[in-house]
């Protein structure tokens, strides 16, 4: 499946139970090679956030950017459930993807 112009939501994390970062994008793969090549200043190249360990696919982009920003209300333990619900390994799933392993 190309995620090339599918609504996303998603959650990066430096590290199992590390630091988080929230985003929403219209193309994933596209988002994540930025975010893990360092391309995209800011908060997520400061903090080492690089791993994939959750995502959400919207039919459009207005109820994404509405999910990001309640999502990004949400306390820590909340963040924290979701995506040990869908992802209790805290896998990179960015692997899935294509992406070589981070270290």
């Amino acid at each position: 499946m190309s995620f090339e112009r599918i609504p996303c939501v998603y959650i990066l994390a430096s590290q199992r139970n590390g630091t988080l970062y929230i985003g929403v994008t219209s193309d994933l793969v596209a988002r994540i090679q930025q975010h893990r090549s360092g391309a995209a200043d800011g908060f997520t190249k400061k903090h080492g956030v690089k791993r994939l360990v959750w995502f959400e696919v919207h039919e459009e982009m207005e109820p994404a950017i509405l999910r990001e920003k309640r999502l990004k209300k949400w306390n820590r333990a909340w963040k924290l459930r979701l995506i040990e619900e869908a992802n209790p390994q805290w896998r990179d799933l960015a692997e899935d993807f294509g992406f070589e392993p981070l270290g």
